[in-house]
């Protein structure tokens, strides 16, 4: 009977906390426009974690990965690379008010870095990365590296970032309840395993689909065959199984629905590919 009073105890508690743990601070928002694509998921965002406060630390971040980048002569070291990717980003930022208009006054910057990792990130406010590691391995073509570029330039766009610290925030708040009623130590694997069942494993799903469906779009409408983002994974998938699995998939898991979903996506924007390149 005590056995069955402390789990019941420590049910209810959970879901106390897990409550505290949604609505803490956090407030439902559409950060975006739906598009052609159909994003409309609403997001949960908490007030401590301010957009322009996350974008002032990207900024600050960004510049100084960059000027690390330059003291070891390890930035934009190809020009034809370098320009290459800028000319394929600046034709993605001009279509980004599809999304949130607000996006297209973001001080976007774009920057390629001299590694052997296959990576390429956007931060929150616009700052972007691609890696030469990614261009020479994967050898994508220009479509395929837009479907890239575009699919992290959406992360930026949905804010993925912001929820993630929002909902980090609120597990915290939520763990804190959970010690103080069930008297259990909110320790720090209680703390990765709640906040990875309740949101980092469906959250990282979800945002992997929004940004892969957000950047078939943006890649469509700037004139690129939006197909290539199929071929794009196919390429990385190819290469995850030899020795070493691309950086860029550690943090993009690869599910096997990918593929249809990504083909869905590209047969729903072929319209807009075929008036903005004129095929």
């Amino acid at each position: 009977m005590h056995k069955q009073a402390t789990i019941s105890r420590f049910i209810t508690a959970l879901g106390l906390a897990g409550t505290i743990a949604v609505v803490a601070g956090c407030a439902a928002v559409q950060t975006t426009g739906s598009g052609s694509v159909g994003v409309e998921r609403k997001q949960y965002m908490s007030g401590m974690v301010p957009a322009a406060a996350l974008e002032q630390e990207a900024a600050q971040q960004y510049t100084a990965l960059i000027g690390q980048a330059k003291a070891q002569g390890a930035l934009d070291v190809n020009a034809a690379q370098t320009q290459r990717v800028k000319a394929i980003t600046q034709k993605l930022i001009k279509h980004v008010g599809v999304f949130r208009p607000d996006a297209t006054s973001w001080k976007w910057e774009t920057h390629v870095l001299n590694s052997d990792d296959v990576n390429a990130w956007c931060m929150p406010g616009g700052k972007i990365a691609v890696y030469t590691g990614l261009i020479n391995q994967i050898k994508p073509t220009d479509a395929e590296l837009a479907a890239v570029i575009g699919h992290e330039m959406a992360h930026a766009l949905r804010e993925h970032s912001r929820e993630q610290v929002s909902q980090q925030m609120a597990t915290n708040i939520g763990l804190s309840v959970l010690s103080a009623v069930t008297g259990v130590g909110a320790t720090a694997d209680l703390g990765s395993a709640l906040s990875e069942v309740m949101f980092t494993l469906p959250n990282s799903r979800t945002h992997e689909a929004e940004a892969d469906r957000i950047g078939v779009e943006l890649a469509a409408r700037a004139g690129y065959d939006p197909r290539a983002a199929v071929t794009l994974w196919q390429k990385m998938g190819a290469l995850s199984s030899g020795s070493a699995q691309p950086e860029f998939l550690s943090t993009h898991p690869s599910a096997a629905s990918r593929s249809a979903d990504l083909t869905a996506a590209a047969e729903k924007v072929m319209p807009l590919y075929q008036q903005a390149s004129g095929k």
